[in-house]
């Protein structure tokens, strides 16, 4: 790992090059992505890119943390209602929204990352794949206080849902973006929420 910055300075050449480098993976994949591009984009000198990360490796594993970050943190507002089944709906009714703003472009971030880098770096893997834990215990709170509320029945699995809940979106976004269709989405998370309600206690 390069040096960690000290210096407001230096936290914002970096986050600079974070940033200059999530464009260039956007447009070009990461592994089309070059060291070069982002120094240009940044811009960074290679002296200033090889000082905060140790090489393309590490420069994709900081992509692969701000990725996480910029998914989970558009949705921050969202979580924090998921305790009731109104804020469940609109949480997925976002989700939708924002699918069809796209036009079913794009998919899951997080998703495209790890279809790029999950197999060929295993370390790049698991940071991704903490981005989907996190996604996974947002979900599972806002069930368990559905439970806690008497919202739920006593006793749901409340893991066993927020994965397949997590599943159903991911699948989701997948099919949307293979068939530019946002109602691919719709259909799988209002299967998912069939799957929450029949746990409700009241209609």
């Amino acid at each position: 790992m390069g040096a960690l910055p000290t210096t407001e300075k230096g936290r914002l050449t970096r986050q600079r090059i974070v940033a200059a480098a999530l464009e260039v993976v956007g447009e070009n994949g990461a592994l089309g992505a070059s060291l070069d591009e982002v120094g240009a984009r940044a811009p960074a000198s290679r002296s200033q890119l090889y000082h905060y990360f140790d090489g393309k490796s590490d420069l994709l594993r900081a992509v692969a943390e701000a990725t996480n970050d910029a998914v989970l943190d558009a949705q921050h507002d969202l979580f924090s209602g998921l305790g009731t089944w109104a804020g469940l709906v609109r949480w997925t009714d976002a989700l939708v929204a924002l699918q069809q703003e796209r036009g079913g472009k794009g998919g899951c971030p997080i998703a495209n990352l790890l279809g790029q880098l999950g197999e060929r770096d295993d370390d790049l893997r698991a940071v991704l794949a903490s981005g989907f834990d996190r996604w996974e215990s947002s979900i599972r709170a806002g069930l368990t206080a559905m439970v806690e509320s008497g919202e739920l029945r006593p006793g749901t699995d409340v893991g066993w849902l927020a994965a397949s809940t997590l599943a159903s979106l991911q699948g989701g976004l997948v099919l949307a973006q293979a068939r530019r269709d946002p109602a691919a989405l719709r259909g799988a998370l209002d299967g998912a929420l069939a799957l929450i309600g029949s746990y409700r206690t009241t209609c």
